[in-house]
């Protein structure tokens, strides 16, 4: 259900409420692990913590062991909660998506040389599919990756790569940008490891010369740049597309205007 109410200051606000089987009822499904066998008692427990979160009634209706000692639920039930579209803050595109075609031209007739990109999973992060998607040229979901761009020379590390190494290998081939995929999260073992590589970035080059340091990932916040030091955060769905257009915006048609 949707409704629309006006403010104070005149302004309309768009207000909407979940909707499971009729408009409007509220019905919500969520699902979590706790750390109990399966039995009533768990399942007294799952109910119990449901309607903490504000599910109220709350109805088990899935529950599976999950190993000694641990029970899987997907609980549905009614929340009363209200979400104002128009007070969502969400990181929006501020630049334009070019064919690969463009993406050449302007590096070849703005930039004069090839764009270099270097590519990692770095820290203990052993999941390569993220980064494979937007370097290989095989890319992902029909879209070529960007060793496919003949005017950007693309160096991918692979996994597991210390900060280290990566700082090393962005000086040795003259990086443009360095892209980082981190797909584990536990601990926020992400966000750790952004920050150690950014503070690297910054101890071990100066302000001009510093390659363009961006991150990406499932669980990654993209309004997070600031506080992680780095120039742009991608998450889950992002292209080789959306990659390249970026980096010919923030190294090329943005560097130019603020010339």
């Amino acid at each position: 259900m949707s409704a629309v109410e006006t403010s104070a200051t005149g302004a309309e606000k768009k207000i909407v409420r979940p909707y499971g089987d009729t408009t409007g009822d509220g019905m919500v499904q969520v699902s979590f692990t706790l750390p109990v066998a399966h039995d009533k008692r768990a399942e007294g427990a799952a109910v119990q913590l449901a309607n903490k979160m504000g599910i109220d009634p709350a109805m088990v209706v899935h529950a599976k062991p999950m190993g000694d000692g641990f029970t899987f639920f997907v609980v549905y039930g009614r929340v009363n909660h209200l979400v104002d579209v128009d007070a969502v803050q969400v990181v929006e595109r501020d630049f334009a998506l070019l064919s690969a075609k463009e993406v050449n031209t302007v590096v070849k007739q703005r930039l004069r040389r090839k764009l270099s990109v270097v590519g990692a999973c770095i820290g203990t992060d052993a999941h390569t599919v993220g980064i494979d998607a937007i370097l290989n040229v095989k890319g992902i979901a029909g879209e070529k990756g960007l060793e496919y761009y003949r005017e950007l020379k693309v160096t991918n590390l692979g996994a597991q790569v210390s900060v280290p190494e990566l700082v090393e290998a962005a000086r040795v081939e003259k990086a443009d940008a360095v892209l980082v995929s981190q797909v584990v999260t536990q601990r926020d073992a992400h966000l750790h490891n952004t920050r150690e590589m950014s503070a690297a970035f910054r101890e071990a080059m100066p302000a001009g010369r510093r390659p363009l340091l961006i991150v990406g990932g499932p669980r990654f916040d993209e309004s997070m740049t600031d506080e992680l030091g780095v120039d742009r955060i991608f998450g889950r769905g992002t292209t080789p597309g959306e990659v390249a257009s970026y980096l010919v915006h923030a190294l090329i048609t943005q560097r130019k205007a603020n010339a």
